[in-house]
């Protein structure tokens, strides 16, 4: 607890820390969000403004994921009973972590921030029951989120059905132009 400069007894002190039930429910809380997601981000920040973890928080809404700061004993705890429980090593030092329901957006914004600002280094993470170094963490950011591959499946299969169009239309042009071809050959005549 801290005193202010002008109370020795302690009576205006402020008290920065969490209760026993403040710190359960975040526990809780941040236990059923790592439990439905799919990928997990240990970074380190240090010396980051408040304006850099909001505008990284902006980011990671928007691309569905969530970033959070929180105390490594308490994350420890969240992590106990979910596929993550590998990765609670990483969890020293100034540590958030970010975690998304899609197994890469998660990553992606968190490197993408790192690159752009060395405040944010990434230690580590999970997909599953799989543990990442910083290494596979940065592969995985590199791989396109499930957004952009269903767009690219949907693309390939569209394709194909444009193109069975076109070659289904062709014969029956080619035959069209056939019957016109001997309809004037026959008028000629």
């Amino acid at each position: 607890m801290q005193r202010s400069a002008g109370d020795p007894v302690g009576h205006n002190v402020r008290r920065r820390s969490l209760d026993r039930t403040q710190k359960q429910e975040l526990v809780e809380t941040l236990h059923r969000s790592l439990s439905g997601a799919t990928v997990v981000v240990v970074t380190r920040q240090s010396g980051m403004t408040v304006a850099e973890v909001t505008e990284l928080r902006r980011q990671m809404r928007a691309a569905g994921a969530s970033f959070k700061v929180t105390k490594n004993r308490l994350a420890r705890l969240a992590l106990k009973g979910t596929r993550f429980e590998g990765i609670d090593g990483f969890l020293t030092g100034p540590t958030a972590i970010a975690y998304s329901g899609d197994p890469v957006a998660a990553a992606k914004v968190a490197s993408d921030f790192a690159n752009s600002n060395n405040k944010l280094v990434i230690v580590g993470g999970g997909i599953g029951e799989h543990v990442l170094d910083a290494e596979g963490v940065q592969a995985l950011a590199k791989l396109p989120s499930l957004t952009e591959l269903r767009g690219k499946i949907a693309g390939l299969l569209q394709a194909p059905a444009a193109k069975l169009v076109g070659v289904l239309q062709a014969p029956g042009g080619q035959v069209a132009r056939v019957l016109a071809a001997y309809a004037q050959k026959g008028g000629a005549q």
